[in-house]
Order: C-alpha cells, then sequence, then structure tokens
C-alpha cells in the first residue's frame, strides 16, 4: 500500500511555468486577449466559409479550428462539454512563454498566408496580439542600467571571489 502511495505523489504535476514572473494582472489580460481572440477567429472564419474559392473556404475552417483551441487553452471552462479540456489546460499552463507565444502566432498566420484579405487579417489580429503579450511576457521585466550594473558588478566579484578559492585550494 505504502509503495502505490509513493508513486501517485511523485506523479504530481508540475507548477505552472508561467509564474515566471507574470503579474496577475498581465496574466489574466493574456486570457482575455485569447478568448476575444477566438471570438474574432470564429466569427471572421464564419464569414470567410462563405464563398466558393477553396483556399478563402480552407482558411476559414483554420480560424474556426484555432477558436476553438484558443478557448480550449485559456478558457476551459467555455468548453466543459469537451472530456479532455482540463488536462490540455494543464498542459498549456505548463508551457513556458515564448511556446505559447510561438503556437499562437503561428496559428494566426496560417489562415493569413491561405487567403490573404481583410477578413483574415483583422480575423486573427486579436489571436496574433494574444501570442505577441505572451512573448512580451518572456522577454521579461526592463530593468534601469544602474540595476544592471550593479548585478553585473556582483556577479564579476562572486566569479573572482570563485577563482581565487579555486587557486588557494589548488596550492
Amino acid at each position: 500500500m505504502s509503495g502505490s502511495g509513493a508513486a501517485g505523489a511523485s506523479a504530481s504535476p508540475a507548477p505552472p511555468a508561467q509564474e515566471e514572473g507574470m503579474t496577475w494582472w498581465y496574466r489574466w489580460l493574456c486570457r482575455l486577449s485569447g478568448v476575444l481572440g477566438a471570438i474574432s477567429c470564429a466569427i471572421s472564419g464564419l464569414f470567410s466559409c462563405i464563398t466558393i474559392y477553396p483556399l478563402k473556404i480552407a482558411a476559414g475552417v483554420w480560424m474556426i479550428m484555432n477558436a476553438f483551441v484558443l478557448l480550449l487553452c485559456e478558457a476551459p471552462f467555455c468548453c466543459q462539454f469537451v472530456e479532455f479540456a482540463n488536462t490540455v489546460a494543464e498542459r498549456v499552463d505548463r508551457l513556458r512563454s515564448w511556446q505559447k507565444a510561438l503556437f499562437y502566432c503561428g496559428m494566426a498566420v496560417v489562415p493569413i498566408i491561405m487567403s490573404l484579405s481583410l477578413t483574415t487579417l483583422l480575423g486573427n489580429a486579436i489571436a496574433f496580439a494574444t501570442g505577441v503579450l505572451y512573448g512580451l511576457s518572456a522577454l521579461g521585466k526592463k530593468g534601469d542600467a544602474i540595476s544592471y550594473a550593479r548585478i553585473q558588478q556582483q556577479r564579476q566579484q562572486a566569479d573572482e571571489e570563485k577563482l581565487a578559492e579555486t587557486l588557494e585550494g589548488e596550492l
């Protein structure tokens, strides 16, 4: 019995990688942007499908798929009818911000490449902006030059102390 309890404890999910410096309001801004991007993709995707051109139909279907994926990742409570929604959302939350940025921006660019029109541009703009917001969070906070110089000086002093200790240890 105790062996199975230990195995269950070791299989606990890792903490979200998204906690790497994002404030609560920025995290909610990214989520809200994702939901709004999903709505705009879905509406524009429906309008893109009303045509006889195959590439526009394909772009519209892709945009509707983007809307579903964005809702699944950013607001899994909107997809309660999908059994695996919570597991997908947990896995996406474990991704780093730059990985989310690449994924969301890549998803938004594909329909624009398929069919460059005002509908696809406007429909994917907010979804692309969601990727940009996640990309900006991956860059981190910008500090002032004085703080950066202090940090560099402290690192340099620590490196010099380590080097002196290793040289004394060899003698």
